[in-house]
């Protein structure tokens, strides 16, 4: 189904690691996200280690007003390999994370293992079909803080950052916000 320029509904929350019965081997894709500064726009390249495939789009979201981080409009043209090369100039502002899929609970999931200097960053993003899903959904177990309307969490945001300044936000945030969960101890 193709989601372009429908409203995006998704929660955000910053998790201490995979959920089992997901782990770092388990099935996912390799995403190329590049930020193209000063606009809202970026290039992604997405790999599936599976089949080796290549997906390449150039995305632009557009904040909803007055509507928070959470509530967003995606826009997407998907190119080809000359497309795509026409616009590597802008390389450079990237973040590369590995995304996993699992349903808990009859809802699916989307969790982000960032790589680079964001490695330690982990997130979990939900979608929903409507505002009101998305206002009365209860958070997961393992959902540590819900970063939703937190401009920080951002991918073009994010660009420049490493986890030390990850790490600075969220002690921000856990002395300003009780947890949405409480960690389970391994």
């Amino acid at each position: 189904m193709n989601k372009t320029d429908e409203p995006v509904y998704r929660r955000l929350y910053l998790i201490e690691r995979l959920p089992e019965p997901l782990e770092p081997k388990s099935s996912h894709l390799q995403i190329f996200d590049n930020y193209i500064l000063g606009t809202r726009l970026r290039l992604r390249l997405v790999r599936d280690p599976a089949t080796k495939a290549w997906t390449r789009s150039l995305q632009q979201h557009i904040e909803m007003e007055n509507a928070g981080c959470g509530v967003t409009r995606l826009f997407e043209i998907h190119l080809n390999d000359a497309e795509y090369a026409a616009f590597e100039t802008f390389e450079g502002n990237e973040i590369r994370k590995n995304r996993y899929f699992h349903e808990f609970d009859g809802v699916s999931f989307a969790f982000d293992v960032y790589l680079g200097d964001l490695w330690g960053l982990n997130t979990a993003k939900v979608e929903f079909a409507s505002l009101d899903e998305m206002e009365v959904f209860e958070p997961p177990a393992f959902a540590v803080f819900d970063v939703t309307n937190d401009p920080f969490f951002l991918g073009k945001n994010l660009v420049g950052n490493k986890f030390d300044d990850v790490r600075g936000r969220v002690s921000q945030i856990g002395r300003n916000t009780p947890p949405a969960a409480t960690f389970i101890e391994d």
